[in-house]
């Protein structure tokens, strides 16, 4: 692991306001786009698990609701935490269900009981705190056994570093300074490692990657800007972002 000089920029996201949903000429519009992708992924894994069974949802790090508010709408009975109040205020107005219980927590100290969610989500957050290994076993800690904990971040190696922080400098419009950090990065190893730490164990770990030489991509390479028509895809490489899931071990079954 890599000694951690630096912090992360997370005063940026107490600052978006409405451009959470509405920017195009600023990096949020990229995990809007990613969030396009990954949510159905979610909800469609949670269909092959459990069905049409409503579960509790804990989303860590939740923002401005993109995911929360999605699983809302899949019916799920949602919990979403975050330490920036201004973002939770976004996403409880663009939560048309309202019904997400979206409150300021530490995610090192989520002041849930054990084994209180059937769901756990951590998207675009683990590369964003200082000890995720702390975070990853908290978010086990209130995970239920057979429980699903998923989540995506960003590898740590020279693509990911020329792609993931000076790629999106050079070419998106208002980056700040320090969005990424490239020491908070994850290898798939160490993320591996984390989860097993926190008896979770791996089940699927996938990449993304931006549908390149299409007309948004090329629009964004041109003018800075990410349409609402831009896209992500999944990959088998996980050389820059990654996602994926593990379920918490049930002892009590083993």
């Amino acid at each position: 692991m890599q000694n951690r000089t630096r912090d992360v920029n997370n005063e940026i996201y107490h600052q978006l306001g409405e451009r959470w949903y509405t920017a195009q000429d600023d990096p949020i519009a990229l995990l809007r786009a990613e969030s396009r992708l990954r949510n159905p992924w979610v909800q469609e894994t949670l269909q092959n698990r459990f069905g049409t069974e409503s579960l509790k949802v804990l989303d860590v790090g939740c923002g401005g609701g993109f995911l929360s508010n999605f699983l809302a709408q899949a019916g799920h009975d949602v919990t979403g935490v975050d330490l920036s109040e201004e973002s939770l205020k976004v996403a409880r107005q663009y939560d048309s269900t309202q019904t997400v219980n979206y409150v300021q927590r530490d995610a090192k100290q989520l002041e849930f009981p054990d084994s209180s969610f059937d769901v756990v989500c951590a998207m675009d957050f683990l590369e964003h705190v200082d000890a995720p290994a702390d975070v990853i076993r908290e978010c086990a800690r209130v995970l239920k056994p057979t429980g699903l904990f998923f989540f995506h971040t960003f590898n740590r190696n020279w693509i990911s570093n020329l792609i993931v922080i000076r790629g999106v400098e050079w070419v998106v419009k208002n980056v700040p300074q320090d969005l990424h950090v490239y020491a908070l990065f994850i290898r798939p190893v160490e993320l591996a490692q984390y989860c097993s730490e926190a008896d979770l164990h791996f089940v699927e770990m996938k990449g993304m990657r931006p549908r390149t030489f299409s007309k948004p991509f090329l629009r964004m390479l041109f003018k800075g800007t990410v349409s609402d028509d831009f896209k992500f895809d999944f990959t088998s490489s996980l050389l820059t972002g990654y996602c994926g899931f593990a379920i918490k071990r049930d002892h009590f079954n083993c």
